[in-house]
Order: C-alpha cells, then structure tokens, then sequence
C-alpha cells in the first residue's frame, strides 16, 4: 500500500514543492486514518497541509488499495521535528 501510494503522489506533490516523510495507517480515537506525514523546503504550516490534502486525497480515492475499502480518515500533517535537526 505504502508503495503505491508514494508512487503515486511523488509528482503531483512535487509539483507544489512537497515530498511525502512518511505515510502510516492506524487508528485515532477509534477511527481508522491513513496519516502522511510531509516535507518541505519552505514551512510546512496548515495552508499547505490543506493544499496537499486536497491533491492527495482524489488521488488515493482513485487508487481503490484494500486496505482503504472501509470509511477512514486522511490527516496530512507535518513531519514534525527530527532528531537529526
């Protein structure tokens, strides 16, 4: 699933300058949600979360991936502060 979705995303994300950390399917509060966590050269503040769920969200639709045939929820949030930084 990972995969395909990276595979996916990679160019229409780029397109607006954003790359793609990490992507997760868990639960939160009890409602299955598939987390991508992005990155940026510039900051990655809620407008730009906003822009890139709205690009990634047709796209994973269209995907039809099993493991999303249920209702879930998509948060696409920064990927916060590494250790490394």
């Amino acid at each position: 699933m990972k995969e395909k979705i990276l595979e996916a995303l990679k160019e229409p994300l780029e397109e607006i300058g954003v790359s793609i950390y990490d992507i997760t399917l868990g639960e939160e509060d009890g409602v299955t949600t598939l987390f991508i966590k992005i990155d940026s050269s510039s900051e990655v503040d809620t407008n730009l979360c906003a822009k890139s769920a709205e690009i990634i969200n047709p796209i994973i639709d269209n995907l039809n991936l099993s493991e999303l045939d249920t209702e879930y929820v998509l948060d696409v949030c920064s990927k916060g502060v590494t250790e490394n930084e």
